[in-house]
């Protein structure tokens, strides 16, 4: 997640080598470095549940995942980030020793936030696209049951929503099928703004 950036600018080895004694988490592209902010309680809680998922059906194949301190580059932009979920069945590579540095994701999920979702829908994604082995995008509300789905297809990205709590998301790319009523486990959903009443998960 996008915020301030720093005003001088600097190369990608001093960002790495800043990043990698930092308490805290930055993105970097031009130049630039740009804090991460924090999560919110539904956030965590989705993330949290789709990390569950995961680990639960790769076990036993040769797929890995990774949650939030996961940095990935996307070569071909310069862009260093840090997707809330990357995963991958082809042996992960990295950009060097420290293996801190993703290049190969085949699915990268973002929770969307107030702050930053047009940032993941637009720029974020446009970045993502140019990572050769990305084949699905997946973008999660946490005020509401929503899942979207953009799934490559050659040069195109086919585009799905998903809104009720007893339908699924399918990750061929890596054999994995994740069911709405697992990833909004446990999160209450709130509506916006003024009337914050809770949204009660089977009324979806």
């Amino acid at each position: 997640m996008q915020s301030s950036a720093q005003q001088s600018k600097i190369v990608a080895g001093q960002y790495l080598a800043q990043e990698r004694l930092s308490q805290e988490k930055s993105e970097f592209i031009n130049g630039q470095v740009f804090a991460m902010a924090g999560a919110s309680r539904s956030h965590n809680q989705i993330t949290f549940n789709i990390a569950g998922e995961l680990r639960a059906q790769f076990q036993g194949r040769p797929c890995v995942g990774f949650v939030n301190d996961m940095r990935v580059k996307v070569s071909r932009t310069g862009l260093y980030t840090y997707p809330d979920v990357v995963a991958t069945c082809e042996p992960p590579e990295f950009e060097d020793d420290h293996a801190d540095t993703l290049l190969n994701p085949k699915v990268i999920i973002e929770v969307l936030s107030d702050s930053t979702e047009a940032y993941d829908r637009g720029e974020k994604f446009a970045h993502y696209r140019r990572l050769d082995s990305l084949t699905d995008y997946v973008l999660i509300a946490q005020h509401q049951c929503c899942v979207e789905h953009f799934l490559r297809q050659n040069i195109d990205w086919r585009y799905s929503a998903i809104t009720q709590l007893n339908a699924a998301v399918q990750l061929e790319s890596i054999g994995c099928e994740m069911a709405l009523r697992e990833i909004y486990d446990k999160v209450i959903f709130f509506r916006p703004k003024s009337a914050r009443q809770p949204i009660l998960l089977d009324s979806q």
